[in-house]
C-alpha cells in the first residue's frame, strides 16, 4: 500500500491545518507518494455544505487539488466492492471510501470511531 486516501473530514482538517489531525497522520500524509481525495468525499462535503451542516469555501475543491491531493473517481469496480458487512453502520460514503481504499490498495486515513473499530488493516487513525 503506497498511497493514502483521506476521509472527508480529514481532507477538511488537512486544508484547515486543524490540530485534530495528529502528528503521525500528518507525517504519513506528507511522506506518502500519493495522497488522494475521493470524488465521493467532495460530493459528501458539498451535500453537507448545501444542507448548512458545514461551511466550505467556494474554491475548496480547487484548493485541495492545488495542494497536491489527487482526485480518485468512483468506478464500477469500487461500487462492486462495497461490502455492507465491513462496517457497523450504514453511511454510504464511508462504505464507498473503504471499498475504494481496498480496491486501490490504499491506506485510509480517518478519525471515524466506527471505521477504526472495524479493525480493517489498511485504516490509519487520523488523530494520532
Amino acid at each position: 500500500m503506497t498511497g493514502m486516501l483521506l476521509d472527508s473530514h480529514v481532507v477538511v482538517w488537512l486544508m484547515d491545518d486543524n490540530p485534530r489531525l495528529g502528528p503521525s497522520a500528518r507525517e504519513a500524509i506528507a511522506s506518502a507518494p500519493a495522497v488522494l481525495c475521493s470524488a465521493a468525499s467532495l460530493w459528501e462535503l458539498r451535500i453537507k455544505h448545501l444542507n448548512g451542516k458545514i461551511s466550505v469555501p467556494t474554491e475548496f475543491t480547487e484548493s485541495v487539488f492545488a495542494a497536491g491531493v489527487l482526485e480518485l473517481p468512483v468506478s464500477s469496480a469500487h461500487v462492486a466492492a462495497v461490502d455492507p458487512s465491513a462496517l457497523p453502520h450504514r453511511d454510504p460514503f464511508d462504505h464507498m471510501l473503504v471499498a475504494q481504499a481496498r480496491v486501490e490498495g490504499l491506506r485510509f486515513v480517518t478519525a471515524d470511531a466506527a471505521i477504526l473499530a472495524a479493525g480493517l488493516p489498511f485504516v490509519v487513525d487520523a488523530r494520532k
